[in-house]
C-alpha cells in the first residue's frame, strides 16, 4: 500500500478509539475476549509459559488407512528428509508405509503450539501435511446444496460422456499457471519501461443457466450456438452460498518447500 499523494509506502499503526490516539507497540498487551467487550489480558511471560515445549522431533500416534485421509484438513505442507544417520529408518518408514497404505499421524511442537500432521509416503520419501483441528473446520452439512433432482439416464449418459472426453489419463500441473500474475508482471514491466497500459474491454457473455443443455452443446463440439446464430458460453450458474472450510486464524510458519 503506497500514499496515492506522493508514492510513499504506508506503515501499519495501533490506533486506540476510547483514549483517540495512536498506539505504539511498546505500549500494546495481548487479551482474550472471554464475552462481549469483555477481556482478559495476558503479559509475554505468562504467554510463553502456556507454550508447548519446543521439539524438532514428529511423535508419530497412530497409522490409518490412507482412503481416510481427507483433503479438506490440509493447511500446509512440507517435504521430510532423514537426520545424519537416519536414512535407513526413513527409507523403511516410507516403504512400509507405502506397502500398506497407510498415513501416520502425529504431532509437531511448532511457534509454541502442539501442531496435528499426518505424515505419507511421497515419491522416494515422505512428506507431511500439518492440519487443521476438527474445530478448525466447519462441517459440510452447513451448506446449503440446493433441491434433489431424479435424472433421466440420457442426463446421465450426457454427463458421463462429458466427463469421458475432458477426462486426462494423469494430473500435469505444469499445464497450469497463474494467468493473473501474468499480466500484473507484464504490466510492471511496461511501467518500468514507460510504456501506457491499454486493456481491450471484454465483450458481454450470454450465459447458460440450464447445465443439461450446456452439457449437450459441450458434447456436440465447441461453445454451441443461440437461436440468432451468435456464439454462446455453456457455464452453468454459480451456487448460491459458499463459506469457507476454515474458521479461525492461522499461525505464519515458513514452508520449507511443497506449496
Amino acid at each position: 500500500m503506497l500514499h496515492s499523494k506522493c508514492g510513499g509506502r504506508l506503515k501499519m499503526q495501533y490506533y486506540c478509539p476510547t483514549d483517540d490516539e495512536v498506539v505504539e507497540r511498546r505500549d500494546t498487551i495481548k487479551g482474550f475476549e472471554y464475552g462481549r467487550g469483555q477481556y482478559v489480558k495476558f503479559e509475554d511471560d505468562e504467554l510463553k509459559s502456556l507454550e508447548a515445549e519446543r521439539s524438532n522431533s514428529i511423535e508419530i500416534v497412530e497409522f490409518v488407512p490412507l482412503e481416510q485421509f481427507d483433503l479438506v484438513q490440509v493447511e500446509k505442507s512440507y517435504y521430510v528428509g532423514p537426520d545424519k544417520g537416519g536414512d535407513k529408518a526413513y527409507q523403511l518408514l516410507a516403504e512400509s508405509m507405502q506397502a500398506k497404505s497407510k498415513v501416520a499421524v502425529g504431532r509437531w511442537a511448532a511457534r509454541g503450539k502442539e501442531q496435528l500432521v499426518l505424515i505419507r509416503p511421497y515419491q522416494n520419501g515422505l512428506i507431511f501435511h500439518q492440519l487443521y483441528y476438527a474445530k478448525e473446520v466447519r462441517a459440510f452439512d452447513q451448506i446449503d446444496t440446493g433441491a434433489t433432482f431424479e435424472f433421466s439416464d440420457k442426463e446421465r449418459e450426457l454427463a458421463e460422456k462429458l466427463i469421458d472426453q475432458l477426462s486426462e489419463r494423469e494430473f500435469d500441473v505444469e499445464k497450469y499457471h497463474d494467468s493473473y500474475n501474468d499480466r500484473v508482471l507484464a504490466a510492471v514491466e511496461q511501467k518500468v519501461a514507460g510504456q501506457e497500459i491499454s486493456v481491450a474491454p471484454e465483450a458481454p457473455k450470454a450465459q447458460i443457466i440450464d447445465l443439461f443443455e450446456a452439457l449437450k452443446k459441450s458434447l456436440a463440439g465447441g461453445e454451441g450456438s443461440s437461436e440468432e446464430g451468435g456464439a454462446v458460453e455453456a457455464k452453468p450458474k454459480p451456487p448460491k452460498k459458499t463459506t469457507e472450510a476454515e474458521t479461525k486464524k492461522k499461525p505464519r510458519a515458513k514452508k520449507r518447500s511443497a506449496g
